[in-house]
């Protein structure tokens, strides 16, 4: 995000919070806990900082938006984000399936529990077909969502989820009925009323090759997606983004924005899984490359209610990013390891620092489990994907892992990953 918007013309100051070597090229790094509302304000004010916008969930959910919204020292301010109303879409999964439900907006069949109706969640367990999906009512850090194929272990799982497994984030489950296809995200940047639809993305969640093994916050991404088609977007579209538009206008949710749709493609049918309030990551490695305009403006406008439908486009070149994780990842791994080739030349794409903090001798280092993304262009998917590994072989830290398959099915196995 913060390459794309340093990319503006009308820039002219940048500050990213708190941010990592490599966004300390595009702009000013500024610490600053995100959770800490009055902090936030105070920068803005004595910075005359002109436009917020928001990367993660959780203070969305917390309020920032309302605490911009009604505090008089900040009007004025460009605020891109939902209040912690349009931001329960994300903050509770219970409130998001109702929406859907009320909405008429395809996803899949559930119901909601605590722990005084278990009985009532145990006998719609016994209704459904394996494999039972369970998912916290609330932010977890991603790791809210299981999906089992026994029976009875499901059971013993939902018990421990409202006994408070996930804290209070799992004081009420949605249980859900599973959808059998293949996942994408669709993502549309909003000021409530108009919206412009992003390039969409598939991402790779499994640690191992061929999507297997542990869940991570996300292996590599591809755009666009190759069984959405112009047929199949323009069903999102009517079936789910503009009834959600819709529905967030009749429950008088103002919302501006990102909006994510996490969908699943059923016998080429789109149904929602969920909804973010937010980009994602690592698919925003892949669609922020593929947008083409300048998105500064647009994101004023959404802010401002006045986002033009055509405001920004997506290009037609494809991309593909792959993760570099240190080495034990997404369990026990190793921090403060040096990284080599930042420097080095890169074809056709960008290197995006994660998990990344600046030493003591002022070298970058490891600081996190997910540490670089490299991204890669093309004409085709095949090329973009080449490219994304030759600008990742630049790249070296100890125990570093990747997946070489990022984009597999849909890649020319003569091409040579």
């Amino acid at each position: 995000m913060a390459q794309k918007i340093s990319e503006s013309p009308l820039l002219t100051k940048l500050f990213i919070a708190p941010g990592n070597p490599g966004t300390a090229r595009l702009g000013e790094n500024v610490y600053l806990d995100i959770t800490n509302f009055g902090a936030i304000g105070r920068f803005v004010k004595e910075n005359a900082v002109e436009m917020v916008i928001v990367g993660p969930e959780e203070p969305l959910v917390m309020g920032l938006g309302n605490y911009f919204k009604n505090n008089s020292e900040l009007i004025g301010v460009a605020f891109v984000g939902p209040c912690s109303d349009g931001a329960l879409l994300e903050g509770s999964k219970d409130f998001a399936k109702h929406f859907m439900k009320k909405n008429g907006i395809p996803t899949a069949r559930y119901i909601t529990v605590t722990g005084n109706t278990i009985n009532e969640g145990y006998a719609f367990l016994d209704f459904l077909t394996a494999p039972y999906v369970l998912k916290a009512d609330g932010l977890a850090a991603g790791k809210g969502v299981i999906i089992l194929s026994d029976l009875n272990a499901t059971k013993k799982a939902l018990k421990d989820m409202l006994n408070g497994q996930f804290g209070a984030a799992s004081k009420t489950v949605v249980i859900e009925e599973f959808l059998a296809g293949i996942e994408l995200s669709v993502f549309v940047l909003t000021d409530g009323n108009n919206y412009v639809v992003l390039p969409e993305a598939k991402d790779y969640k499994r640690i191992g090759e061929g999507d297997v093994g542990l869940n991570t916050g996300g292996m590599g991404a591809i755009s666009p997606v190759p069984f959405a088609d112009k047929n199949f977007l323009e069903k999102v579209e009517r079936k789910i983004i503009q009834p959600t538009i819709l529905g967030l206008n009749r429950e008088h949710i103002s919302y501006n924005g990102f909006l994510f749709f996490g969908l699943i493609n059923v016998a080429n049918e789109p149904f929602v899984i969920e909804y973010n309030v937010r980009m994602g990551d690592p698919e925003s490695e892949v669609v922020f490359p593929r947008i083409v305009g300048d998105i500064l403006p647009a994101l004023y406008d959404s802010a401002m209610g006045n986002l033009k439908p055509n405001a920004i486009g997506s290009s037609p070149h494809c991309a593909c990013t792959v993760m570099a994780v240190s080495g034990g990842y997404p369990e026990v791994y190793e921090k403060g390891l040096k990284i080599e080739g930042l420097d080095k030349k890169l074809i056709n794409g960008f290197i995006f620092q994660a998990g990344t903090t600046f030493g003591q001798n002022g070298e970058v280092v490891t600081n996190g489990g997910r540490v670089i993304s490299a991204t890669g262009l093309g004409n085709s998917l095949n090329d973009a994907a080449l490219n994304a590994y030759h600008n990742l072989s630049t790249i070296s830290f100890k125990n570093m892992y990747f997946r070489n398959d990022i984009g597999y099915e849909f890649l020319d196995k003569k091409g040579s990953l």
